[in-house]
């Protein structure tokens, strides 16, 4: 990758997603910060130095993601960090309808993100596609955890199905370097563990980089841990 590049972080005004864009920024790529709310999201941007633009996104919305699509033209690296928890119960304590919450942003927003996304990434010498995961969405971790009760199968089955459909873009698209990856425990607001937890993250944010800025013959298709590690699926 190279000075050139241009990234989309979706979800950039807060959290791991506002490192990740920070920290592309400072090593010269020409970001995007996608916010839902672009006053936050330009305070955001006000934090960083190198090259930011808001882009207004909400990826639940098919016209704000059209028009950020429009707005961005090109793009070499998409990260789809955007990511909610609606409901930390467990199967038979949860609802549909925090399912079906919960599933629209974590994996129907990153499938119409990225498809709205592929023409610019398609005209990129090097395109790159990131998705911000969870270890809790690992189906192998999960068995050998049963003690969690099934708890939180919303989030963490959301996550097994982006862990799947981050595999089946990369085979779709095999000159794209396509990669999942576990931020671990970090302190956000995702939920009231995240708030109260000692990650710092800026540390999962530099892990996200790393593969956005894979060289062409780096991994694609892989769960990846911050530190650079596999995660088994």
């Amino acid at each position: 990758m190279t000075q050139s590049s241009t990234a989309l972080v979706t979800g950039a005004n807060k959290g791991i997603g506002f490192h990740i864009a920070r920290l592309l920024a400072a090593r010269g790529v020409t970001v995007y910060l996608g916010s839902r709310d672009p006053a936050r999201g330009a305070a955001a941007a006000s934090e960083m130095s190198g090259k930011v633009s808001v882009v207004p996104l909400d990826v639940l919305d098919a016209g704000s993601i059209a028009a950020a699509a429009e707005q961005i033209g090109e793009l070499d690296i998409l990260v789809n960090n955007a990511g909610i928890i609606a409901d930390g119960g467990a199967p038979p304590d949860s609802t549909v309808d925090a399912f079906r919450r919960t599933y629209e942003t974590n994996v129907f927003g990153v499938l119409a993100v990225t498809n709205a996304l592929l023409p610019a990434l398609r005209r990129s010498p090097h395109p790159r596609i990131v998705n911000i995961s969870s270890s809790t969405g690992s189906l192998a971790g999960s068995a050998e955890r049963p003690g969690s009760g099934g708890s939180g199968a919303a989030y963490r089955s959301s996550k097994a199905a982006l862990n799947a459909l981050t595999l089946f873009y990369a085979q779709a698209l095999p000159t794209f370097r396509v990669n999942a990856m576990a931020p671990g425990l970090r302190r956000t607001d995702l939920n009231e563990r995240a708030r109260t937890a000692d990650g710092d993250p800026a540390e999962a944010a530099e892990g996200a980089v790393r593969l956005a800025l894979l060289p062409d013959d780096g991994p694609t298709g892989g769960f990846h841990s911050w530190d650079g590690t596999t995660v088994p699926w």
